[in-house]
Formats: C-alpha cells, structure tokens, sequence
C-alpha cells in the first residue's frame, strides 16, 4: 500500500543504499537516491522530499553542509542522519546544521522503518510541522521553539522528549518508556541521564523550572506533560 510519502537516500555506499531503497518501497514508501552530495541538494531543493535519510560521511560534500545549505535555502521537512556509533551526535551542536534526528550504522531495518513510522504518523496526525503548547510553539522537523519573537533551540535528545509527550498530552510516562522511545532498544542509558536532560528541557519550556507548568513529575512514577488548551480529559 502506497504511503505517498517521498523518501530521499543519500548514500554513497552503493549496497546499503540497495537495502534501504528496496525496504522502504516494501512498505509503500516512494523512493528516490542518490550516493552525490551535490546531487543530493539540488534534488531535495528541487523535489521537496517529505523524508531525507542522508549519510553523514559523503565524498566531497559532507551530509552536514549538504543539510545546512538546504536549511538556508528554506527546505524544512525533515533531515535524518545516518551516522556512526562512534559519533555523538547529540553532543554536537546539530541544530547549528539543521539536523532533525539521526540513527546510528549499522542499524537494523526494523528500527529504521520503526522511526520513520513515528515521524509520518506524527505528520498524517498532525498535519504540518508546528505544535502549540501554552504560548510556545514548538518546530520538531528544525528542533525549535518559538516563544513571542525569542527562537529557542533544542538539541536531538530534547527534541525526541518533547516531541514524545506532545503526542501523549496528559497520560503518565514511565521512565523506562521514555528511556526505550529516546535512546532506542539497546541503550544502557540510566535515569539520572534521562534526569538531567528533562532539567535541561524545563528551562527552555517553562517560565519557572522548579515549580513546572508542563512538564510535570509524576512521584513513583515518571513524568506527565499537561497543557490545559490540549487537554483529552
């Protein structure tokens, strides 16, 4: 069943390009690909993907400058890396290119169709790329906040977190959940980093950190995030 959902793959790795290709077009999504970095540019400026999967390490132009140029040039869908474990790519400042999410290589196919999934749900449910919260809007394919005329910038990890409870506005999420949405399967990732990385998500997000309109703590638990305009009750 066709998803009519254009996917571009940018991969200079002839075979892996093959698999993911032959994948994704079994699960009815519409593909196009290149293994060129400048190809890769004026493909996406030209045909709009609403999906780029694109390889980090390219010859000649890299993933990152490839995914800045088309930034600048006002492509907004999204821009998923595909990069090596070794890399930590939330530690670099990703947003500064333009990044909305990554995967890891070598992935199985299985979570990367899983990702994709969440990201077209996401945007069928959706239907454009803003969410509202309180006086926030919140960018996911960019990983930016707007609030009044100030631009708030997420990294990766913060972004997936938001991104998360906004689609489960008022339900209690355990940590052990979350920790499998944000990290992925097989990560060893303790509470007290999911911890930190709320607390560093509130001071974006709420007027005062400490006392948490939105994100709140649930006590025993996890966490809940509550917004009275989308309220479900």
């Amino acid at each position: 069943m066709q998803k009519q959902v254009k996917i571009l793959i940018v991969e200079d790795d002839e075979n892996l390009r093959f698999l993911i290709g032959d994948r994704l077009q079994s699960e009815g999504y519409e593909v196009i690909e290149t293994g060129n970095g400048d190809e890769a540019e004026k493909i996406i400026l030209e045909q709009k993907p609403y999906i780029v999967l694109l390889d980090w390490m390219l010859p000649g132009t890299q993933g990152s400058e490839v995914c800045a140029s088309v930034r600048k040039a006002g492509f907004s869908n999204l821009i998923i890396m595909m990069t090596a474990k070794s890399q930590d790519i939330d530690k670099i400042e990703a947003y500064s290119f333009g990044v909305s999410d990554y995967i890891t290589k070598p992935f199985n196919m299985d979570v990367l169709i899983a990702l994709l999934e969440s990201k077209v749900k996401y945007y069928n449910s959706n239907g454009n790329d803003t969410l509202v919260f309180g006086d926030i809007q919140h960018h996911p394919n960019i990983h930016t906040l707007t609030k009044g005329d100030k631009k708030i910038e997420l990294t990766i990890l913060e972004n997936r977190i938001l991104l998360y409870f906004l689609q489960h506005v008022g339900k209690v999420i355990g940590r052990d959940e979350l920790m499998q949405v944000v990290w992925g399967y097989s990560s060893n990732v303790n509470t007290r980093t999911l911890d930190m990385h709320i607390v560093r998500l509130r001071k974006k997000i709420e007027n005062n950190p400490d006392k948490p309109l939105f994100l709140q703590t649930v006590r025993g638990l996890g966490y809940k995030f509550v917004d009275e305009r989308n309220s479900q009750d």
